[in-house]
């Protein structure tokens, strides 16, 4: 396997939630733009490209020099569109393709670097990361994805639901701030063999119940190794987000546009 790195962006500009969601301004600037801009300095990557299906995502990248493939707006998922990316001739050679979603404008590096170890240095089909669940709220909401991991790292479940669950009462302080009770970062590597089976595949009875594309793969036999981070850094899917986003940027010193 090559150990050139590829990171792809899919940038589907249909949001449920949020309005023509790439180019919603944060702080001035189109999300797709603090994005590419978080990833591009990254140097675990060899190259970086978004893949779009909108003409005008395309021509906001375009004017930031960024490199852009249009891709067929009839894909189910991000990771069909980062598959059809890496098929294309350019990048036949990256055998580690990281798929970075395109609403995350405080993306972590290190995160990236962590899920690439995992297959370039620990030989897992699909790398992924999780963060300490932190708080009851969190651990029982159905919009945080939970995972459960053996002690190599292997994923063993994905889920909505609160796991593990502990039998005798709640989990305390003390579990939320260990290695067992932990919430699913969806950042994705893959070989390129792992990417194709993956999309490949037809939806899956367990995905279909919990709507987690990755059950598809851990049906399937796909191994997934989970690096645990510090912290989950918050995506943007509502207008909420976007204020919460915009506050930790200008903490960071990020500044809005002139």
């Amino acid at each position: 396997m090559s150990g050139r790195v590829l990171g792809v962006i899919p940038a589907r500009l249909a949001s449920t939630r949020l309005l023509e969601k790439p180019l919603h301004p944060i702080l001035g600037r189109p999300l797709i733009e603090w994005v590419w801009r978080r990833v591009s300095n990254m140097s675990v990557l060899d190259a970086a490209v978004v893949a779009t299906d909108s003409d005008r995502v395309a021509a906001v990248c375009r004017a930031l020099e960024a490199p852009v493939v249009l891709t067929s707006p009839d894909h189910p998922s991000g990771t069909d569109r980062v598959a059809e990316v890496a098929r294309r001739p350019e990048f036949s050679d990256y055998g580690c393709v990281v798929n970075i979603q395109g609403d995350e404008p405080l993306i972590d590096g290190e995160a990236v670097s962590e899920v690439v170890a995992l297959i370039q240095e620990a030989g897992w089909d699909v790398g992924t990361c999780a963060a300490p669940v932190r708080d009851s709220e969190s651990f029982h909401d159905p919009s945080v994805v939970k995972v459960a991991r053996a002690c190599d790292g292997r994923a063993l479940y994905f889920s909505r639901a609160p796991i593990p669950a502990r039998r005798d009462g709640p989990p305390s302080d003390d579990d939320f701030s260990g290695a067992c009770f932990l919430r699913h970062v969806g950042l994705y590597a893959y070989t390129r063999e792992a990417l194709e089976r993956w999309v490949e595949l037809t939806p899956s009875p367990l995905e279909k119940i919990e709507q987690l594309e990755q059950l598809r793969a851990l049906e399937a036999g796909i191994r997934i190794g989970v690096a645990v981070v510090e912290r989950a850094n918050p995506g943007v899917d509502t207008p909420g987000d976007v204020a919460r986003v915009e506050r930790q940027l200008s903490a960071a010193g990020a500044h809005t546009q002139e």
